[in-house]
């Protein structure tokens, strides 16, 4: 339709309108303005999983732990060698008003006060290589690293970060401080990128996120390597403190990130089942308790129970099986009666997406009969493990 009658004009601005509209420095608090609030954020920056510590599908406390070996808190790993005992579990003390929920705790329930010379212990994630060919290691255009966290611990005094890269041999190591002891604190620290030797595009671990609770001399008596170079024992954990000295010892840690580039950005908090599935790429718990439903399964002899499970993701590596027998642990119900069995094993169709699982040798039946597969104990759990 045309405009009938007159075009409005614009109304002039006077000099006071233009200098009240005008944005100058001095409307702009100084530092206001910094790159992570003007730059989209990159989605699944964060190459450490699981690091707001959500997802514990193992459990959420074990004790007596004097090896090395997952055992609550998804994705990492305690290496423990010969130095103390512990309590490993997931808890709710976590940052006030930074969105976290959980972290995790390593408590000593044994101490080691004087370590020997091999002895160490530190937590760690492996990382698939296939997930880090955009750092552009081993070139000259590689990229940073930085990673940032929170941390509290009653131990103040000099922990270390190690990355170390599996494929070549190499690491790099830095220091930070924690300051007040029982305080939440947040820790950042950047890495430069190494131009020397590329990460294998492959499902292996390539790089390892180390973060040292004690170490003795072996570990210790070199000068820490601050830059990337041929990893070297000596210079690995050189001033870190011994959080294995005494039982009060504690340590908790949240929001772990690492990310590409020198400045830390805020924590990514990814929703509960996509980070639940990102685990379940290492690891899967089935079936956790009693009367809970494994599947649907059939005998193929009378004395040959089967079944398949469907895994909600695409596996690492096929997985093997993980699972608790005793005396009754499971049951199969069909054709109006029950058969109970006391464990489960792994069948020969494992795959990336699906496994068989099956008794043959605790079970009677009819070949051919289908039934309905379900725990029979408290203690009952079945679960896949394809972990680096």
């Amino acid at each position: 339709m045309p405009f009938i009658g007159n075009k409005p004009t614009a109304l002039p601005l006077s000099s006071n309108d233009l200098e009240d509209n005008i944005i100058s420095t001095a409307k702009i608090q100084d530092n206001a303005v910094t790159p992570a609030k003007y730059i989209e954020p990159v989605p699944f920056r964060n190459i450490i999983i699981n690091g707001d510590m959500s997802i514990a599908q193992r459990g959420t406390s074990v004790t007596g732990i004097t090896g090395s070996g997952y055992y609550t808190v998804d994705r990492f790993k305690n290496s423990i060698g010969t130095a103390g005992t512990w309590t490993n579990s997931q808890s709710t003390d976590v940052p006030t008003g930074q969105g976290f929920a959980k972290s995790m705790k390593m408590d000593c329930t044994t101490a080691d006060a004087s370590l020997g010379s091999g002895d160490n212990i530190y937590i760690r994630q492996l990382i698939e290589g296939q997930n880090l060919q955009y750092l552009k290691k081993g070139t000259a255009n590689v990229e940073s690293l930085t990673t940032s966290f929170w941390v509290k611990s009653n131990k103040t005094g000099t922990y270390i970060i190690e990355l170390f890269d599996r494929d070549n041999t190499r690491h790099i190591n830095k220091s930070y401080t924690i300051d007040s002891a029982n305080t939440w604190e947040k820790k950042t620290i950047t890495f430069d990128g190494d131009t020397t030797g590329t990460l294998n595009n492959d499902n292996g671990s390539s790089l390892e996120f180390h973060m040292w609770l004690g170490a003795g001399s072996t570990f210790t008596s070199g000068t820490l390597q601050t830059s990337w170079g041929t990893q070297n024992n000596a210079n690995r954990a050189v001033g870190q403190v011994n959080l294995a000295d005494s039982t009060a010892n504690e340590f908790y840690i949240t929001g772990v990130q690492l990310e590409a580039g020198t400045s830390a950005s805020d924590f990514e908090f990814l929703p509960y089942d996509v980070n639940l599935g990102r685990c379940q790429r290492y690891y899967y718990l089935h079936v956790s308790g009693n009367n809970q439903d494994v599947g649907l399964g059939g005998y193929y002899l009378s004395s040959h129970m089967f079944l398949n499970i469907t895994l909600p993701t695409t596996m690492r590596t096929a997985p093997s099986v993980v699972y608790v027998s005793g005396t009754d642990y499971y049951k199969i119900s069909r054709n109006g009666a029950t058969d109970n069995f006391n464990d489960i094993s792994g069948g020969g169709s494992a795959s990336l997406n699906e496994i068989s699982l099956y008794n043959n040798s605790q079970v009677s039946g009819t070949g051919g009969h289908a039934g309905y597969i379900r725990t029979n104990n408290a203690s009952s759990s079945i679960a896949l493990n394809s972990e680096l």
